[in-house]
């Protein structure tokens, strides 16, 4: 049985909670999360605490999501509480970006055409004004990463002169340029 499965999720002040079967919705202070969930686990809510459980003891898919599934929840909860963010730095000569309606993101990355990325509903992006960091936030952790990730994978930070899009917090390893004699 997983240890931080058995933990209890404690729900902060302003925050309701939904539990149908396996469908759980988190509402908080800055949103609303959703998620669908499989019959592998049993969620119940008591004395303002979520807690989880295996739905058979000797189902290994069933002990293994034991543990997930109450990790996704509790990130779930953290969402609409205080929210995620991830910052990205852009370096090159002439690389940056803007924010186009409010829905879009055009990438100028040095390629012969502007990249134009389509933010997802319930993901924020600012720009500061050079247009080289950029922060995504939202209250989904998964979106909120993969909205990053899929920014990044535009043009990653490249190993030599250190151009491309980077996530601030990450390690990039740089190695030494070509020695002439």
């Amino acid at each position: 049985m997983s240890r931080i499965g058995k933990l209890p999720i404690k729900l902060p002040a302003g925050v309701k909670v939904n539990i149908d079967g396996a469908r759980v919705s988190v509402e908080g202070p800055l949103g609303k999360n959703e998620k669908q969930f499989d019959n592998s686990v049993i969620i119940n809510l008591q004395d303002d605490a979520i807690h989880v459980s295996p739905a058979d003891l000797h189902n290994d898919h069933s002990l293994v999501m034991h543990g997930t599934v109450r990790s996704i929840i509790s990130a779930m909860v953290d969402g609409v509480v205080s929210g995620y963010k991830k910052d990205l730095e852009i370096n090159g000569v002439g690389f940056k970006a803007v924010l186009k309606g409010g829905n879009a993101l055009d990438l100028d990355l040095g390629f012969s055409h502007d990249i134009l990325y389509q933010i997802p509903a319930g993901i924020k992006v600012v720009v500061d004004p050079s247009g080289t960091k950029l922060s995504v936030s939202g209250v989904d952790k998964q979106l909120v990463g993969q909205v990053a990730a899929d920014i990044k994978s535009y043009y990653p930070i490249e190993p030599y002169k250190g151009k491309g899009v980077h996530i601030i917090g990450e390690f990039v390893r740089r190695k030494e340029g070509k020695k002439t004699a």
